[in-house]
């Protein structure tokens, strides 16, 4: 605002040229001339009258200019235009002409109804200041630039993103550089933020990127489930920032720009080996971030953060968080989940139904409902099965207990004849697996048998070189077993009479 009062007084008391006063008020000439031709046109002098105060002399020397519409002009419904303008194929060139139509002698031209409309359009995208409680948020986002660390060994040039936290009430700024955005990254970087405040805030506000909202929405996203999962540990609550809407996070957006600026910018001619030196490298010049005080306001980042955030932040709990990986998972027919290629058993009876996978370095927990139902040991290869035999139906259960061992076990308590004929179905076919039928058929027989003749029977078996599960059978089902082996030879071996009437002779060839 325009000093009016003092450039009346530099002119008329002081005595001061124009191009002084211009100089003292930090104006033009051509403004100081224009407004002591208004003085004189008012008939205003010096000194000024006493009840002339400076609104006065604003509103006499300096009128306002109409910001709104002519009164005489057809007002546009500039939010109806607004709306029709989202229309694809729609112009602000047809929109003017149905405004013309409707008011064909009271219409503004069709630049000053563009200028106009330009002008409502930015009134309507007003800033409002945001006030942030103290301890209440915690804005996190990435970088845009990268810092490069080389491999010593192969001269490799590998590119760390930069991740940025900032409370909103002191500006309390956190950094610290990964190899990704990825989720194990994301969520370790919470992790470190959090100690390195040395309490939790009520909110945290993180940017839509997919290790943080798995579905964006403006109204009800879709929180990453591994990312969730650390809130509740926390005791935090997570509020993603609207899609396209910076300023919902622009603290964060603040800090990014601070960081770019003063950390990344210094370290850009520096060389770093290891990830390790240059977060190192980073914590130094936050350190002197978070000290350097403000510009426009008293204190720094770490003095306001002692005074305000700190007192209010909640905190930690006894054990930080240690990472695992949540995802959802259908319980296959053969009650079986799939975590990265390897599948881990669940109950039986939740086939077909959808779980919740908890993965960490060593466990794989799974869970139904909130309730914890299955729990195994890390398998980090793929194609393999890891099965508890309580999950399994009854008969399955049985069929997953059979092994080699078990039936030669079984045979051996039978006889040694038993054991020989078992270790034949185990060893005659390709795979031990395919012998399992055979070997149960045995032992039903010797539930109907007995013990004694299927030995007896197995002996019978190994003698005639017939241990098939037919030949036993057979032997037992015809009582061949009570028949001595001996007895059975000597009969075998009996001779025919040479004297038959069907023995024609040597002669008879002669």
């Amino acid at each position: 605002m325009i000093k009016l009062k003092e450039l009346l007084r530099l002119k008329y008391e002081a005595q001061l040229s124009l191009r002084q006063i211009a100089l003292c008020l930090s104006l033009s000439v051509g403004v100081i001339s224009k407004y002591l031709q208004r003085a004189d046109a008012a008939g205003l002098g010096w000194p000024l009258p006493d009840e002339l105060s400076e609104a006065g002399l604003q509103a006499l020397l300096q009128p306002q200019r109409s910001k709104g519409l002519s009164s005489d002009v057809a007002d546009p419904d500039f939010m109806t235009i607004e709306q029709e303008l989202k229309q694809k194929g729609m112009t602000r060139l047809l929109l003017w002409q149905e405004y013309a139509q409707v008011h064909p002698n009271n219409h503004y031209s069709y630049s000053r109804f563009t200028v106009l409309f330009k002008r409502w359009r930015q009134a309507q995208q007003l800033s409002m200041r945001q006030h942030h409680c103290v301890g209440e948020k915690l804005f996190v986002d990435y970088c845009g630039p990268t810092l490069a660390v080389v491999n010593p060994e192969t001269g490799l040039v590998r590119d760390a993103q930069v991740f940025v936290a900032v409370l909103g009430a002191s500006s309390y700024t956190f950094a610290e550089a990964t190899w990704s955005q990825s989720l194990p990254d994301w969520v370790g970087s919470h992790v470190r933020a959090f100690a390195f405040y040395g309490g939790l805030p009520a909110v945290v506000v993180p940017d839509n990127l997919k290790s943080a909202v798995s579905k964006a929405c403006r109204y009800d996203p879709d929180v990453n489930p591994t990312y969730q999962q650390m809130a509740e540990h926390y005791g935090v609550a997570v509020v993603p920032a609207r899609p396209y809407k910076p300023k919902d996070k622009a603290k964060a957006e603040v800090g990014v720009q601070i960081v770019e600026r003063w950390i990344m910018m210094r370290l850009r001619k520096q060389t770093f080996y290891t990830l390790a030196s240059l977060n190192m490298a980073i914590r130094t010049l936050l350190d002197d971030l978070n000290r350097r005080p403000f510009k426009k306001r008293p204190g720094s980042r770490l003095s306001q953060f002692e005074q305000l955030d700190k007192p209010a932040l909640k905190p930690l709990p006894s054990a930080a968080y240690t990472y695992r990986h949540v995802k959802k998972a259908r319980v296959h027919l053969d009650y079986h989940v799939d975590y990265l290629g390897h599948y881990y058993s669940v109950p039986y009876q939740l086939v077909k139904e959808e779980v919740m996978v908890h993965a960490g370095d060593t466990t794989v927990a799974i869970f139904h409902q909130g309730q914890q139902v299955a729990a195994h040991p890390r398998a980090h290869h793929a194609g393999g099965h890891t099965t508890d035999p309580q999950h399994m139906a009854k008969a399955h259960r049985k069929h997953h207990e059979w092994s080699p061992q078990r039936f030669l076990s079984w045979a051996a308590s039978i006889g040694p004849h038993a054991q020989t004929v078992i270790e034949y179905q185990l060893a005659s076919r390709r795979h031990p697996e395919h012998g399992y039928r055979a070997c149960l058929g045995l032992l039903n027989l010797s539930k109907k048998y007995g013990k004694e003749r299927l030995e007896a029977a197995c002996h019978r078996a190994v003698h005639i070189g017939g241990m098939h599960y037919k030949n036993i059978a057979s032997i037992l089902s015809n009582s061949m077993d009570k028949v001595p082996i001996n007895t059975a030879e000597t009969e075998s071996q009996i001779t025919l009479p040479l004297t038959h009437a069907n023995v024609r002779g040597s002669d008879y060839y002669h």
